[in-house]
């Protein structure tokens, strides 16, 4: 999806070179999930620490927490297709 955003470009610069990818929107992209990703962790240490889990639990929380990360992970991959054009050439979507 195309998006127009002002972002400085010192900060630009230094998130390509801390990622290491090879444009702006893949660098730009995987600081984004990076800050997701940083931003689940916090909530689950959060989470611990105001309500200890059992093992059982936590097994829960893990099996619920993957399903959920997985159904982004399609959208994502499906939002993708859209914008590549794949879906419509794979039948994904019926216009």
């Amino acid at each position: 999806m195309r998006t127009t955003l002002n972002i400085d470009d010192k900060l630009l610069e230094t998130v390509v070179e801390a990622t290491g990818e090879r444009t702006k929107s893949k660098a730009v992209n995987a600081a984004l999930k990076e800050y997701i990703r940083r931003k689940h962790v916090q909530e689950l240490l959060d989470y611990w620490r105001k309500n200890p889990m059992s093992d059982e639990d936590y097994q829960e929380y893990l099996e619920n927490k993957k399903k959920q990360l997985e159904a982004q992970e399609e959208r994502w991959a499906f939002l993708e297709s859209l914008r590549d054009g794949t879906a419509l050439q794979e039948g994904a979507c019926n216009v």
